[in-house]
């Protein structure tokens, strides 16, 4: 079974580079404090990196 994590967008982007508002808009999140559940993948893992001030991340058990 394939590890899940939730991510949810804690801090506005404004004043940020464009690419950092990108990656937010790419991890699928829309607004401000919104949640998503995604698979764990180095990839994602990467995205989430790049904004790692902006978001926080929680493992989700299944």
């Amino acid at each position: 079974m394939a590890n899940m994590i939730k991510i949810t967008w804690t801090k506005s982007f404004i004043g940020c580079p464009e690419t950092q508002r990108l990656t937010i808009k790419s991890l699928g999140l829309r607004k401000l404090n919104q949640s998503v559940i995604r698979q764990d993948s180095p990839e994602l893992r990467g995205q989430i990196n790049k904004v790692q001030h902006l978001v926080s991340v929680e493992q989700v058990e299944q």
